[in-house]
């Protein structure tokens, strides 16, 4: 029983926290197709994940910097 508890909560702490604290989508106030928005989110972390990045906050981070160096 314990074991599907962990295993419940694993869900929680590593996609909707790293949704709310990472990429805001708590504070969102889209209101128009807010479901396109959220895909788009996880597109992006899956993105992220994919690519071996386990700091998803620093990882947005270094892309906001390269991107910045890219289109400057």
């Amino acid at each position: 029983m314990a074991e599907a508890i962990r295993g419940h909560w694993s869900i929680d702490n590593r996609l909707h926290d790293v949704l709310d604290t990472a990429l805001g989508e708590d504070a969102s106030r889209i209101r128009k197709n807010p479901d396109v928005f959220a895909h788009l989110r996880h597109f992006a972390l899956n993105l992220l994940r994919h690519n071996g990045q386990s700091n998803i906050h620093a990882a947005l981070y270094d892309v906001s910097v390269r991107w910045r160096t890219v289109f400057s």
